[in-house]
């Protein structure tokens, strides 16, 4: 049989959890304490004759000592350790990390299936793969797992912070959980399996993967720069899923940890601050196997559970390839709540369906479309380019099927765009779109700014634009994704200002890694734009890390990649008009923002930059956001200018907006808001974003004009 752990390791842990010294182990053997120690210590190890003492002094069987795959059943009973109190008093009421983010499983879908991406085992070249089950149990099935998870043990808790916590988000959705499971008589689990993925390797309380997800918070630990989370924060969508704050884990290792790699276990419960009996707790706790190795044993740890309990726990994995199951436990879900509410009004469910069944169905469809819609890349191949992920997601209901397993199918959902990604990866795209079907290909360069505050480009990264036909599968139209190494949909956005009669279309950006590992600065790249993400990764932008990193200008590096990004759709999409013609004057009246812009002259013959380029759009506050690009004309000195923005009008004055913020980004300084060129340079490009306080009308109902106005303005 073959060995595992290495027996002096695995004999001083189970003296520990027998409670049993070396010299009573050396006593019963009739052996002396130097021996015992010896094997401790790895200077020797027992003859095979003194093999079966010991597996009779530990109360196991001969193979487990032998083979060394699995502790003894002898010592503590798993249970559960409630952290206790704050000496000084602090109270928590909650885990921060679960508040950003919603009780959402789309969200939970994202989060943990870009975790998986970021934890593939690369070396075998193949997908990872993630399953979602939900699964509800009513009746025995119910109670049966209760009795697993040690209910008795956790019902004063619940109790306690049903009491005392009640005005608190979290004690209310808590104490909803708990109602809802004995009312109803039911409770939804949902379990994520990932296959081909690292597993949580690493010690319970060292540095590693296992102690980064159960121990601490706010701690990633993600590795390479195409890595997709980098906060920390993505694992608390499971716990802010669970209305009962609880979640359990079995893993199974990439790496041995104590010589094994099947089913290590442990649970994770969050609640806040509560007194139960007189003694406080602060808040988490743990279900796990008492470590003989802390004062009186108290605090858990994973344990190697048997077949039969990862059985009765829901854990079971379908295999022993390495990963991860998470089973979140009283599953809720708002948007499948509403949903399932409005198709019973509506008699839209399934015949014979419960309120129970409508949700549970709903959060199926809902599951489904997430992936559908934010990995759609990750599960598309061609070429010599393999898919990264595949998902699945399957309902039950007390064991029994309830919708059957339905593997996500990017083509079905996405089909314009897996297309142009596969074209990518085939090299079958063009350079102009002239028959449907086709994918049209262009670059666009992405500058990146030197770190650390100072001046000038690091270096320029081409990033690569597919465009094809859009079709009617693929919801809303003429829309650009945007996605880096892990191929997750980071940012997904509108190209505004086209013409009417334009084709439908849809656009991938591929940057990073994404646009290929050989392309210039790749890996720059893929650091440049994590940092622009927030924790919901669902955008770039202007971030603290960005600021920190690099400058609070940083982030209009991205926007002039957006600018290039939308000239580049419409130069593809967008057929050449006669001047003069009746369309084009119907044209003229839909933009938003004028093309052409007001230039001051100052003389005959007197060459002043001029505006060529002009990217604007709404912001979150509805203030208008603009990116300008300015061509200078060849001149030893060149006069400075100053961008004022206009309402455009049919009659009268133009009414002047304030800048909130003006900002330069390259080829000029700003200097109380009057752009001062750089000497020798041929353009420059500035953004900035007006003031709300300004607009006399709502910004949605108006058009903007913005001219170059020498000296100050006026």
């Amino acid at each position: 049989m073959e060995a595992g752990e290495e027996f002096g390791p695995w004999l001083a842990r189970q003296l520990a959890i027998s409670n049993k010294s070396q010299a009573e182990l050396a006593k019963e053997l009739n052996l002396t304490r130097a021996a015992v120690s010896a094997w401790i210590t790895r200077r020797s190890v027992p003859r095979p004759s003194v093999m079966a003492q010991i597996a009779e002094a530990l109360g196991t069987d001969l193979s487990t000592v032998h083979t060394r795959t699995t502790d003894t059943q002898a010592g503590l009973p798993v249970t559960w350790y409630h952290r206790p109190g704050y000496q000084d008093g602090g109270r928590d009421g909650g885990n921060a990390a679960a508040f950003a983010f919603d009780a959402d499983v789309q969200v939970l879908a994202r989060e943990t299936c870009q975790n998986s991406l970021d934890e593939r085992l690369v070396h075998n070249g193949r997908p990872v793969r993630v399953r979602y089950t939900i699964h509800e149990l009513t009746g025995e099935k119910l109670e049966a797992f209760r009795a697993a998870l040690l209910w008795d043990e956790l019902q004063p808790h619940y109790s306690a912070v049903s009491e005392s916590s009640a005005d608190q988000k979290v004690g209310r959705v808590v104490d909803a959980g708990v109602r809802d499971m004995f009312e109803k008589g039911r409770l939804i689990l949902l379990r994520v399996d990932d296959y081909n993925a690292s597993g949580l390797t690493g010690d319970d309380y060292g540095d590693g993967k296992f102690a980064a997800v159960v121990r601490r918070q706010l701690e990633s630990l993600k590795s390479g720069s195409g890595a997709g989370g980098s906060y920390g924060l993505g694992k608390a969508t499971l716990w802010a899923t669970s209305a009962l704050g609880l979640v359990l884990i079995n893993s199974t290792l990439s790496v041995p940890h104590e010589g094994r790699v099947e089913r290590r276990v442990i649970g994770r419960l969050e609640l806040p601050w509560r007194s139960v009996g007189g003694t406080s707790y602060a808040g988490p706790a743990w279900l796990g196997r008492p470590d003989p190795e802390t004062p009186n044993a108290e605090v858990v740890r994973s344990w190697w559970a048997d077949e039969e309990a990862v059985e009765r726990l829901h854990l079971a994995r379908d295999s022993d390839e390495p990963g991860t199951s998470f089973l979140i436990v009283g599953a809720h879900d708002v948007a499948s709540l509403d949903q399932s509410r409005i198709a019973s009004a509506t008699d839209e469910d399934e015949e014979g369906d419960d309120d129970g069944t409508r949700d549970v169905r709903v959060m199926h469809k809902r599951l489904v479309e997430a992936l559908s819609r934010d990995f759609w890349a990750a599960m598309t191949g061609g070429g010599s380019r393999l898919p990264l992920l595949e998902t699945s997601v399957r309902t039950l209901r007390n064991g029994e099927i309830l919708v059957e397993e339905e593997q996500v199918d990017p083509t079905e959902r996405q089909p314009s765009r897996t297309r142009a990604l596969r074209a990518f990866y085939e090299g079958t795209t063009v350079d102009r779109l002239t028959e449907s079907g086709q994918v049209a290909l262009r670059t666009v360069p992405l500058r990146l700014p030197l770190s650390g505050g100072r001046r000038g480009t690091l270096g320029t990264h081409q990033g690569v634009l597919l465009v094809t036909e859009a079709e009617d599968k693929d919801g809303a139209e003429n829309q650009v994704h945007s996605l880096r190494g892990n191929r997750m949909t980071i940012k997904k956005s509108t190209v505004t200002g086209l013409p009417l009669g334009v084709t439908s279309f849809q656009a991938v950006l591929l940057v990073g890694h994404a646009a290929g590992e050989s392309a210039p600065f790749a890996d720059e790249a893929e650091e440049f734009l994590r940092a622009a993400e927030p924790p919901e990764h669902d955008r770039w932008g202007q971030t603290e890390e960005l600021t920190l990193r690099w400058s609070h200008s940083a982030h209009f590096r991205i926007a002039r990649l957006t600018t290039e990004v939308n000239a580049a759709v419409k130069e593809l999409v967008v057929r050449p008009k006669r001047p003069g013609s009746q369309e084009s004057a119907k044209l003229r009246k839909k933009l938003t923002v004028p093309r052409k812009t007001a230039v001051s002259k100052r003389g005959p013959g007197t060459a002043l930059p001029e505006l060529t380029e002009l990217d604007a759009g709404i912001g979150e506050s509805r203030e208008w956001r603009i990116t300008a690009e300015v061509k200078l004309p060849r001149a030893e000195e060149l006069p400075a200018m100053t961008p004022v923005v206009l309402l455009d009008v049919r009659s009268g004055g133009r009414p002047r907006l304030d800048w909130a913020e003006l900002f330069a980004v390259e080829g000029c300084e700003v200097e109380d808001g009057v752009l001062h060129f750089t000497p020798g340079a041929r353009r420059a490009v500035f953004s900035g974003a007006t003031d709300p306080t300004s607009h006399p009308v709502r910004t949605e109902l108006t058009r903007l004009v913005l001219e170059l106005r020498a000296g100050s303005g006026e």
